[in-house]
């Protein structure tokens, strides 16, 4: 499956070359474009059915606005619930930070696009956990192997990815 997928998103350029910001603040000389990927319906279908592969009976939490598209795909997939984190609590309407419903004591998974420090899936967890959920399990489609598994450690929390930096980098292309 990790070649297939990798195949998959160099078909779709997901992965740029060059000099760029990344969310965090720091830079980088490449660039996994999310949006490239989420947005292509192949390679929406793939990660969907590897993430549904690695859940349970677990509610699935996409981080906003990211990993939406992936938790809605991996629920259909999985036939699993799934909610969506925000970053903050919206400031109108019901004012909700979490969109969607779970019970107390109930197991989620979070699903996260592209990890790099792993900030926005540890905020993510702390919502849900502050909520009542159960969360024990972070999965990625690519850690950039940058601090986000012990960023995530450090949390209680355990990384999986579908993907590394490593594995997408692999055969880079001279640039």
């Amino acid at each position: 499956m990790t070649e297939a997928l990798i195949d998959l998103l160099r078909a779709v350029e997901a992965v740029k070359y060059g000099e760029f910001e990344l969310s965090h603040g720091g830079t980088s000389d490449y660039y996994v474009d999310k949006y490239l990927f989420e947005t292509d319906p192949d390679c929406l279908d793939a990660i969907a059915a590897a993430f549904a592969d690695r859940v349970d009976d677990e509610t699935l939490a996409g981080v906003a606005l990211g990993a939406v598209p992936l938790a809605a795909a991996t629920s259909v997939a999985a036939g699993s619930p799934y909610v969506i984190v925000r970053k903050q609590a919206k400031e109108y309407g019901t004012g909700n930070q979490i969109e969607g419903t779970f019970e107390e004591g109930e197991e989620v998974v979070v699903l996260e696009d592209i990890a790099t420090t792993g900030q926005s899936a540890v905020d993510a967890v702390e919502a849900l956990q502050e909520a009542g959920a159960v969360v024990e399990r972070v999965l990625v489609v690519v850690d950039r192997e940058e601090g986000a598994t012990e960023n995530l450690a450090e949390a209680g929390v355990e990384l999986e990815s579908l993907l590394t930096a490593s594995d997408l980098l692999d055969e880079q292309p001279d640039t």
